[in-house]
């Protein structure tokens, strides 16, 4: 299985997971998840003062610039495998 199919199969498990991960893990995943599809996060955020949880995604998502999207799939899987 190629680094992407084992990416994509960890992601469709991950929304059938029976425990729910803390939310450090959860905003670790959908960082990774947005750095291995989209690329590097946009400059500008959220610009709704209280978009207090769209604000930590992005800056979460942020924090990753620069990595490449198979080293962001490679983490993903790495830490979704720590879940089951």
């Amino acid at each position: 299985m190629t680094l992407k199919e084992t990416f994509e199969s960890a992601v469709a498990a991950s929304k059938q997971l029976t425990t729910r991960p803390d939310n450090e893990t959860l905003l670790k995943l959908y960082s990774l998840y947005k750095q291995a599809t989209d690329g590097d996060a946009p400059e500008e955020g959220p610009t709704n003062m209280f978009d207090i949880v769209g604000k930590a995604k992005h800056g979460a998502w942020k924090k990753l610039k620069g990595i490449a999207s198979d080293d962001a799939m490679q983490q993903y899987v790495d830490i979704f495998k720590t879940l089951k």
